[in-house]
């Protein structure tokens, strides 16, 4: 990625944490509980670590209305589609972050993928590949990164965690 293209997205990211920052000090609704906060946090970063990766982000937390749960992340890597799972721990457990995608979890992301797939306007289906993004916020460390390529695919048998 070009170098102005790098500052202009470090500016945005933190024009957006100022923001961030402003809106939680300066709202009157009450704060999310603290789990779902450091969910979106790590969704946040991982937005911005895959657009330096140079990846074509397309769509977060998205939901097909019909049927329960969303997609994390939806993004366009040349010519792929890539349905990104983000998995935030604000400490190195004995067990990784990733693990916790679990069989049911692959399952509803594949049918929504599915779903997202066949609402695009094109006649031919992408190529699809399934990733998970582990983003640790550890804190007093700096933030770490785990992008797990072709994680899982469309069937079970596939599966590198199961």
């Amino acid at each position: 990625m070009e170098l102005l293209q790098r500052i202009s997205l470090t500016c945005v990211q933190r024009a957006l944490a100022g923001l961030d920052w402003a809106a939680r000090h300066h709202s009157h609704a009450e704060d999310l509980p603290a789990h779902l906060a450091t969910g979106v946090k790590g969704e946040d970063e991982a937005f911005f670590y895959l657009r330096r990766k140079g990846y074509t982000v397309v769509a977060r937390r998205w939901s097909s209305g019909e049927i329960p749960g969303d997609l994390d992340m939806i993004a366009w890597q040349d010519p792929l589609l890539c349905v990104v799972e983000v998995k935030t721990r604000t400490a190195r457990d004995a067990t990784p972050a990733e693990v916790a995608v679990d069989s049911h979890k692959r399952h509803v992301l594949r049918r929504l993928a599915r779903q997202y797939v066949r609402q695009l306007p094109q006649q031919t289906a992408p190529q699809v590949r399934f990733d998970i993004l582990s983003v640790y916020l550890v804190p007093g460390q700096k933030m770490e990164f785990e992008h797990f390529e072709s994680a899982f695919g469309w069937t079970e048998r596939l599966d590198r965690y199961q």
